[in-house]
């Protein structure tokens, strides 16, 4: 199996390439994308010397160039070393890869992603902002290239595993489990005051800045919900969230004969890795199994509609339909980034979303093209409302 990542530096793509590692020979990587991190994937780069590396940018490839010569001196080593959008496309075509691990964060690993599947590949997906912001163009290029599109989200991962139990028809209704996030239990009036430490401390997964905050908004469950309905053909109405803060079952499925199926596993991300880049098949690893002596209780709870209002904001984009999902990522970016930053409260996050959303004219899209300046004119419109919004509070000028 030859891989081609996007996203290596990141947290699934510093697990990927673990899975590979225990899976040993027979697995190689042929190219890396990354962004800014240089040092590590300096690292990355010399222990599995991929053929083709891509960075952020131009002045990214000329430092990694000198620090790669650094190391290797006159090594025969010497991979293409390319940047931007154009290196993120070469890492998926440059090079005869059989499996394509999208990690990429938010929209900038798009048009790589689509790429993957217009061509073919399998594509081991993790970024979310892809299936929420083109996710019908997508499954349509996959539909008609035989790309088959594995989910690596835990969530999605399980669902896929559950589905394996019966056929479509079968399927009556889905489950996705959400952990809470760090403020499950605080009172809404205290939301005002909580800071973006509090926010990005998650009580079970370790995950960048901007998914843990849109963990503790639930509106990483939102996009979620989009992602399945679009991975899986489901209507909004056949997805159901609940709270289950052990985060041990993942997703359940409900028949239509009354049985329910769940997959269950500790929250460690090596393992949907391993199942997507091994389906059909599944191989043995040392992963963490679980022990049920410790695992006492399970809980599980309807989420807090009032508290967290961006779940119900995605469920909305999904009726809507067409650039809504792209609009709903981009303004949710802008507003996470803003409160990250101090410029706004933590509530004011899914008023700015749902503000954006409302202002936005929803199209139809026929191209990645097309998504991509949604997705800007979304970003623009985010950026004002943190304005007014920070001007409101007395947080700006």
């Amino acid at each position: 199996m030859r891989l081609a990542i996007l996203g290596s530096t990141g947290s699934i793509g510093v697990n990927t390439l673990q899975v590979v590692r225990e899976m040993g020979p027979g697995t190689e990587v042929v190219s890396l994308a990354a962004g800014r991190n240089l040092e590590e994937l300096l690292r990355q780069a010399l222990e599995f010397r991929p053929q083709v590396i891509s960075v952020a940018d131009e002045t990214c490839r000329v430092r990694f160039q000198a620090l790669l010569q650094q190391q290797l001196g006159v090594s025969g080593y010497r991979p293409e070393l390319l940047h931007g959008r154009e290196g993120n496309l070469a890492a998926v075509q440059a090079v005869e890869c059989d499996v394509v691990v999208s990690a990429a964060v938010g929209v900038a690993g798009l048009e790589a992603t689509f790429e993957a599947v217009r061509l073919g590949k399998r594509l081991a997906l993790a970024n979310k902002e892809v299936m929420v912001a083109a996710g019908e163009l997508v499954m349509r290029e996959a539909g008609r290239t035989g790309a088959e599109v594995l989910p690596v989200d835990s969530e999605h991962n399980g669902l896929h595993q559950c589905l394996r139990a019966g056929d479509r028809k079968e399927v009556a209704k889905v489950i996705l489990t959400a952990s809470g996030g760090p403020f499950r239990t605080m009172p809404l009036a205290e939301l005002d005051r909580v800071t973006p430490e509090a926010a990005l401390n998650h009580p079970t997964w370790k995950m960048g800045r901007r998914i843990s905050i849109d963990s503790a908004t639930l509106m990483n469950k939102g996009f979620e919900v989009i992602e399945a309905c679009r991975l899986f053909d489901l209507r909004p109405s056949e997805i159901e969230v609940v709270v289950h803060p052990q985060s041990i079952v993942h997703a359940l499925v409900e028949f239509i004969d009354g049985s329910v199926v769940a997959q269950l596993a500790p929250p460690d991300m090596k393992l949907p890795i391993r199942y997507a880049l091994s389906y059909p098949e599944r191989q043995a690893g040392g992963l963490e199994r679980l022990r049920w002596d410790r695992v006492r209780q399970l809980d599980f709870e309807p989420p807090d509609r009032r508290k967290f209002p961006l779940l119900g904001l995605a469920y909305r984009a999904l009726e809507i339909g067409g650039t809504a999902g792209c609009i709903l990522n981009a303004a949710d970016e802008i507003a996470v980034e803003a409160f990250l930053d101090e410029r706004i409260p933590f509530p004011a996050i899914s008023r700015i979303v749902e503000s954006v959303l409302e202002q936005s004219s929803i199209d139809q899209p026929e191209s990645v093209k097309d998504v991509l300046a949604a997705d800007r004119t979304a970003r623009e419109l985010a950026r004002k409302a943190v304005r007014d919004s920070s001007v409101r509070v007395g947080l700006g000028p």
